[in-house]
């Protein structure tokens, strides 16, 4: 049942006041929030999301607020976790899942991609599941496998799920409710290395579909394409700034949803620019970024300048704390690829 709230408390406060400065964890909490005061059937699942408010503290005083019923700590068994989300949705609620960490999620993986992502089809369209999956994702924090690692792509090539990231902590406050409200699951992957990164977040900004499915310029430019999502988005904005200094102009395109990827919004900037690059934290080989190089390749070929160049994680299992620097896309990694393709 809806409960009778058109605003949550925090946009109560918010309206008609200026946006507030909130860390991304901050955010996706009030998101949490807001969509859970509008709607009695959200209920959060996770491993120590309760008391603890989960290991990055993103559901920090939700169970004090809402209950146990409501804010629940589950085993650690995230097939169980997954499972018992489905059997919830098809009843009628919309279960928001934690997984502790991205390398955890492999062993709810079948549940993900053999019932989750195929139910709706199953069923001849008779069952929705709007399953949200929050998953910490990403490098950054000097942790090692299994705590900083990308696997977007193996859910983003699932037929049935969608898959987002924001890159910005306002989108991550619009884009967790915009998420459970869905009637489709959702894997909504949160850069945990920016969990701490201050941004501006207008707390009364309306909810709709925009942010989930739409890419976003989030810097304009003339001379390149960077394309990113998640944590990379940051990335390349500092890489647009510093590039800036030598008469360089780089678009910087924030894809939000990588599943499915808003080929248009790409395709229009390359087609102005001549040129791209994609940078993302997950391994390069037949990583995201090889989906976006192939469409641009398709769609702007006669428009391209130079080859369309990708940067991210290299080809092995995610390294040492001591060498994670080496590892991931850096300023310098990114801004040598926007030297190569304008000097193509």
């Amino acid at each position: 049942m809806t409960a009778d709230l058109s605003i949550s408390q925090v946009g109560k406060s918010a309206v008609n006041a200026a946006p507030t400065q909130l860390p991304f964890a901050k955010a996706i909490n009030a998101g949490l929030r807001a969509a859970m005061e509008r709607d009695d059937r959200v209920l959060l699942m996770g491993e120590d999301i309760g008391p603890l408010g989960g290991v990055f503290r993103v559901t920090e005083g939700l169970q004090a607020s809402f209950g146990e019923d409501r804010v629940v700590d589950t085993p650690l068994a995230e097939s169980g976790i997954i499972g018992t989300a489905i059997g919830l949705a098809m009843r009628g609620y919309r279960p928001v899942c934690e997984i502790q960490f991205d390398g955890f999620i492999f062993p709810g993986f079948d549940q993900i991609t053999t019932q989750l992502a195929k139910m709706h089809y199953r069923s001849g369209g008779r069952i929705e599941l709007p399953v949200v999956i929050r998953v910490p994702f990403g490098g950054g924090i000097g942790a090692v496998e299994h705590h900083s690692e990308s696997p977007e792509a193996l859910f983003a090539h699932t037929p049935g799920l969608r898959v987002v990231s924001p890159g910005s902590a306002q989108d991550a406050f619009t884009m967790i409710q915009e998420a459970i409200a869905s009637p489709d699951p959702v894997l909504f992957f949160e850069p945990k290395g920016r969990y701490w990164e201050k941004g501006p977040v207008d707390l009364s900004a309306p909810v709709g579909s925009a942010t989930l499915n739409k890419a976003v310029v989030a810097r304009a430019g003339t001379d390149v394409t960077v394309v990113a999502y998640g944590p990379t988005v940051a990335t390349a904005l500092r890489a647009a700034e510093a590039a800036a200094q030598e008469g360089i102009s780089i678009e910087v395109i924030d894809l939000r949803a990588i599943s499915p990827i808003d080929t248009d919004t790409v395709v229009t900037s390359v087609k102005k620019t001549g040129r791209c690059v994609v940078v993302h934290e997950a391994v390069t080989y037949m990583g995201p970024g090889a989906e976006v190089a192939a469409q641009v390749s398709q769609e702007c070929f006669f428009d391209l300048q130079a080859p369309v160049l990708r940067v991210g994680g290299f080809h092995n299992p995610y390294p040492v704390a001591k060498i994670e620097h080496d590892y991931l896309p850096s300023l310098d990694r990114l801004l040598d690829a926007v030297d190569r393709v304008l000097a193509a």
